[in-house]
């Protein structure tokens, strides 16, 4: 028998734990977030009127599309007390929204068009008018269902049920499901099942998926790869260390919350250090930079933060931070709304967050991110590409993505004066492929003010 050193057998293991670098849909996507229950217009309690709003979303697939996005993240749609994550029936879709032919309809519509399609997945908790908490509350230790949450009979909830039970984070409408009881993991299943059985999609996205148990985590991986080979997990990850959630085991991707903040600060300290230090000491190509290679999901503002065109203070740096997150490592998610420089703040409360469009708009913005999105589709290295930063300074940086003999150049400078970069492309010219011209390297990069460019080698 071959015996194997312990650094040889230490390797094998990690290439059969870790699939970072293996190619995927989901790792090439620019992915459109939609908060349906808003974007429809839905009151915010559930009133059980059925309405038919989710078909309004047939009116943005040629705009999604033609924006350059190749998968659609939809924020709750199944039946619940209000916001969508207090859940109240996993097969249902919300009565506000219409019927699950309805939402079937706009699946089927999407796919047409190329476009994937993500549910959110919320398997932490339910609603209080989830009917396995109802019976509970009903029928107290009589109950089938008692072993489904979090249960003490000898104490009092907050709506004085006879009985306690933990709810997510202290959110006493969000009645923690037990994650380690094999009936709960089982309805789970089947209702990820019925998703892709009745609508086709291809992913999930797992809300607070830092609150799920890792052995759940790593039975969805499995019950998912069993029904679509290439089936995408996501997880919304706030903290921590992502690659215990991130791996092969468990998720492809989480939402990168860790740069989220840095893209924006940067441009508002005029400081630029701050987000490439993130960017080179996370996914840099040496062997210690903790996430390299891994594809985080990416974005400027979503449901739950203040949208990026209200908390950048100078405007005319909207575009250019768009064009650093097309360019940084991981997968870029747009907004609805954000893509046409919708502002509201998170003080103005969630609804703010959240709110209804009558039809999709485009301006100048949206052409921008029209072009990042296809430089994006048309480039490995801006999907797979490692990241090296030969130019920075406070207001100017310049990333280097190199991929399978493909170099990109993501340029942004943020100063409202002209500057001149110098450094070693390593190539004479590059495609501009944001203003489809052509750039000379020779005698020094040329930044107009307040300018951004993705430059492809040739």
């Amino acid at each position: 028998m071959m015996k194997l050193s312990l650094f040889e057998g230490i390797c094998i293991f990690i290439d059969r734990k870790d699939d970072r670098n293996m190619k995927h849909w989901g790792y090439e996507a620019v992915f459109y977030q939609i908060y349906p229950l808003g974007l429809c217009g839905a009151p915010f309690e559930n009133d059980g009127v059925q309405e038919h709003r989710i078909l309004k979303v047939l009116d943005w697939v040629d705009h999604i599309v033609g924006l350059g996005c190749s998968a659609v993240y939809f924020s709750p749609v199944f039946e619940s007390d209000t916001h969508g994550y207090n859940t109240r029936d996993f097969c249902k879709i919300d009565c506000r929204l219409g019927t699950n032919e309805d939402f079937k309809q706009v699946c089927d519509a999407l796919h047409a068009k190329g476009i994937r399609v993500v549910l959110d997945g919320v398997f932490n908790h339910v609603g209080r008018g989830f009917p396995q908490f109802r019976d509970v509350c009903e029928k107290k230790w009589d109950s089938p269902y008692k072993d489904w949450f979090h249960i003490n009979f000898d104490g009092d909830s907050a709506y004085h049920d006879g009985l306690w039970y933990e709810g997510w984070e202290g959110h006493y409408d969000l009645v923690k499901l037990n994650l380690k009881n094999p009936a709960v993991v089982d309805y789970l299943l089947g209702a990820v099942k019925f998703w892709v059985d009745t609508f086709g999609i291809d992913g999930i996205r797992l809300d607070v998926a830092y609150s799920l148990d890792f052995d759940f985590l790593k039975r969805l991986r499995s019950f998912t790869n069993g029904l679509k080979e290439d089936f995408f997990l996501i997880g919304e990850l706030l903290h921590g260390d992502y690659s215990r959630w991130v791996n092969a085991d468990m998720l492809h991707s989480a939402t990168n919350y860790e740069c989220y903040k840095g893209l924006f600060s940067s441009f508002n300290s005029m400081n630029m250090f701050e987000i490439c230090h993130s960017l080179k000491n996370r996914f840099g190509p040496e062997p210690w930079c903790q996430y390299k290679g891994m594809h985080l999901l990416c974005f400027a503002d979503n449901h739950d933060v203040s949208r990026l065109a209200s908390i950048l203070t100078n405007p005319a740096h909207v575009p250019l931070a768009y064009t650093l997150l097309f360019g940084m490592p991981g997968i870029p998610c747009i907004y609805y709304g954000s893509e046409w420089g919708t502002k509201a703040d998170k003080s103005q409360g969630d609804p703010a967050l959240r709110p209804a469009f009558e039809a999709p708009q485009e301006n100048e913005l949206t052409e921008h991110i029209r072009r990042l999105a296809k430089a994006h589709r048309e480039s490995k290295a801006l999907c797979y590409g490692d990241i090296k930063i030969p130019v920075l300074t406070n207001k100017q940086c310049i990333l280097q993505r190199d991929f399978d003999g493909e170099r990109v150049f993501v340029a942004i400078n943020a100063d409202d004066q002209p500057f001149t970069a110098h450094f070693d492309a390593g190539y004479g010219l590059a495609d501009d492929l944001v203003t489809g011209g052509v750039h000379d390297f020779g005698g020094g990069s040329q930044l107009e003010p307040l300018s951004s460019h993705i430059w492809r080698c040739k």
